[in-house]
């Protein structure tokens, strides 16, 4: 392909999608540039369908290269990039979700997509050009996909008249000032993904970032409909074989009206039960009628799952019947429990129908602190949260390995509810870990997470900004009616078999977190209105069973939990405490057991868990530090005798010297000055004078002397 580059404007920058020039030999190949950040993206498909799989075979990879920032790795051992970081996983994800509900759920050929960052400029986020680089490099190739979809970042200041303020794709200078930032993805009248965090937003504002972000997203739209007119992609024809009439018949008679009424089984258990018993029988009845033929049982699975599907969506759309006879709006019963550790710092348990949270809170020193050596990140992160999905959860045997994708993305997203409602650093001296351990799930674990790691917050202490929930909100949609129905605290089937999977956690003033993600082409505002203002509804429900059983802080921490006191020294004397190559810190620590951790401003945290040996470094600390002042009067020790005098340690870490001459009657001369003092002895001086190099001269204030001159 000859090479060829297309230009915009986006969001007050220039934005350029370059084509022909790298990786000729994938299937599709885009380089994107926004500023000073460049991505390349590519995609590949298989000429034959995969044997023996039954669901679509896509993968998306996001490549972060340290080159990129011009860094090399931290670490002394390994200089390559290793696994890809939680923020590459969170990338790639984002991408994913904005891109597989355009394509054919039919189709069996692998196709892989890799993005790879080569250039980041600090400012642009990467994810932004590798979401639109995604979307020309597919619509330009041979791979089937219902795209163009256009992406952007959107967020929120408060402005000059104390209104909010949208920005398009904030830099990450910017970031740091917004209320809220959103990624968001759409098709130009419909959005199909949704990412963000932000700082207690109010619905109306969300909504309206939402409305603005259609508009921008239409402008992108239009120029990849150019660019795809110009290139003139041909599409390669995909095997999405259909079941002939007879199969399908038979396999509906065999189901005949049994799955429908296990369908509706209240207790998802035995509704599983029953629904797996039915689905091996068919199998068998399949195996045996048709010995060898591999494909009729994968199409008998699918035929399986698309009646329920079917069935879901037909009662719900139809009569507003869920499977567990709730109403649409209706929240599973909820119960709340905290303090159940008794060893743990704070710990509580969520239960919302048959989704179980524990969450447990650990208190660590500033020291404890995440170190951050990223393509984007660098610096320390003193709040985390990590999200544990065992098999048993759901009843199942798998191996117990490191933290997967979901696992990584569950966690971060309950991590961006809260993170806004962390206590600074100077109200509360601690690093803060929230494991949660996902008991039993059946529908949004990660929500459940978001209020398990509220009440073990509060049992642990952390005076947080305010009571964080959340909910998961669901959709049934008929595309061909237009005819939706909006599902609260969505579950089991109605999370696999639904449109829409929207998760919105947040306090009673407004959102802190929102994550969308669904199986049709997009949804429009309206939709998306309704669904807001029901999750509101049901997160101050949540919130109202939740702070009848803790609704503010404990007023004390754990006995258990280190203590964290904060001392201010002289910036100047940082040194002092520090000691040669550490010397004296060291000693500190060894002799207290405290942990001591020292900024540049000269805050110093010190920790430990025994309160008498913080308070013996922090006097310490204090005495290495302390400003000695002309005219003050200390009982010393002597540490050294010279020829011109005695070294006296006034504080601990701090000595002046006694001249020889201080310690002889006027007019006599010292002819051996050990005959008056010695090293160990304690004598009561004045200081005399403090030079410019801050070397303290002494004088002798009371001491009864040897009268022997010679």
């Amino acid at each position: 392909m000859n090479f060829k580059k297309f230009k915009t404007e986006f969001g007050g920058r220039s934005l350029e999608i370059e084509i022909g020039k790298l990786a000729e030999q994938a299937d599709g190949s885009v380089v994107a540039r926004y500023g000073g950040t460049v991505v390349l993206t590519t995609c590949v498909i298989s000429d034959k369908p995969r044997e023996g799989i039954n669901y679509l075979p896509l993968t998306v990879d996001y490549e972060e290269r340290l080159y990129a920032a011009g860094k090399i790795k931290g670490s002394r051992f390994i200089k390559r990039e290793g696994r890809p970081t939680d923020e590459a996983i969170l990338s790639g994800r984002v991408i994913d979700r904005a891109i597989r509900p355009l394509f054919n759920s039919r189709i069996r050929n692998d196709i892989q997509v890799i993005i790879t960052v080569l250039s980041f400029d600090g400012e642009n986020d990467p994810v932004i050009p590798g979401l639109i680089g995604t979307s020309v490099a597919l619509s330009i190739s041979k791979i089937p996909w219902s795209g163009p979809i256009g992406a952007l970042s959107i967020g929120g200041i408060i402005g000059e008249n104390k209104k909010i303020e949208f920005i398009v794709n904030p830099s990450n200078g910017d970031k740091e000032k917004v209320l809220f930032n959103f990624v968001i993805t759409g098709t130009g009248e419909k959005i199909n993904m949704i990412e963000g965090e932000g700082k207690e937003i109010p619905e109306n504002i969300a909504l309206e970032s939402l409305e603005l972000a259609l508009k921008e997203i239409a402008k992108l739209i239009d120029f990849q409909k150019k660019i795809i007119e110009e290139i003139k992609p041909v599409k390669m024809e995909v095997d999405l074989p259909e079941p002939d009439r007879q199969f399908l018949k038979e396999i509906k008679d065999f189901i005949g009206d049994k799955l429908e009424e296990m369908i509706f089984q209240p207790d998802k258990k035995e509704r599983m039960e029953m629904v797996n018993k039915l689905k091996e029988d068919l199998l068998f009845y399949i195996e045996g009628k048709y010995p060898g033929e591999e494909n009729r049982i994968l199409e008998a699975e699918n035929i399986f799952e698309e009646e329920i599907d079917r069935i879901v969506h037909k009662n719900i759309l139809e009569k507003e019947k869920r499977p567990d006879g709730r109403a649409l709006d209706e929240i599973r019963k909820v119960s709340c429990e905290v303090g159940l550790l008794p060893r743990t710092h704070g710990s509580a348990l969520f239960t919302r129908g048959s989704t179980q949270a524990l969450s447990v809170v650990t208190l660590g020193p500033p020291g404890a602190e995440q170190l951050l050596d990223q393509m984007e990140l660098e610096g320390t992160k003193r709040f985390m949260h990590h999200y544990n999905f065992p098999p048993f959860s759901v009843g199942d045997i798998a191996p117990v390995r490191g933290p997967g994708r979901r696992e990584i993305g569950h966690g971060a997203l309950v991590e961006k509810a809260l993170t806004s409602l962390i206590p600074s650093k100077e109200e509360f001296p601690y690093t803060i870990r929230v494991v949660s351990e996902i008991l039993s799930s059946n529908g949004s674990s990660s929500m459940a997470s978001v209020c398990g790691s509220t009440l073990a917050l509060l049992d642990a202490g952390v005076p947080i900004k305010g009571n964080a929930a959340g909910i998961a909100m669901g959709l049934m949609l008929d595309s061909s009616s237009g005819n939706y129905k909006i599902l609260t605290d969505i579950q089991g089937p109605e999370d696999h078999h639904g449109d829409m999977d929207l998760k919105i956690a947040g306090t009673r003033k407004g959102i802190t977190a929102v994550q969308m993600d669904v199986k049709v082409e997009g949804l429009n505002v309206d939709i998306l209105k309704e669904a807001f203002l029901k999750a509101k509804e049901a997160r101050e429900k949540i919130l109202d069973v939740m702070e009848k059983v803790i609704k503010e802080p404990r007023p004390d921490l754990s006995p258990y939990a280190p203590r964290v006191y904060v001392i201010s020294i002289n910036p100047d004397r940082i040194g002092d405490v520090i000691g040669p190559g550490g010397k004296m810190i060291h000693k500190i620590i060894e002799e207290t057991g405290a942990t001591i951790d020292i900024e540049e401003d000269g805050t110093v945290f010190v920790s430990s868990d025994k309160a008498e040996g913080a308070k013996k470094a922090i006097a310490w600390i204090k005495s290495l530090t302390r400003e000695l002042k002309v005219g003050e009067v200390f009982h010393g020790k002597v540490t050294k005798v010279t020829d011109f005098g005695a070294f006296v340690e006034l504080v601990p870490g701090q000595e002046g010297l006694l001249h020889i001459s201080e310690l002889a009657p006027k007019n006599k001369k010292i002819k051996n000055i050990e005959k008056i003092i010695h090293r160990g002895d304690t004598v009561v001086v004045r200081i005399k004078n403090i030079d410019n190099l801050g070397r303290i001269n002494l004088s002798l204030f009371k001491k009864k002397v040897k009268k022997d001159y010679r």
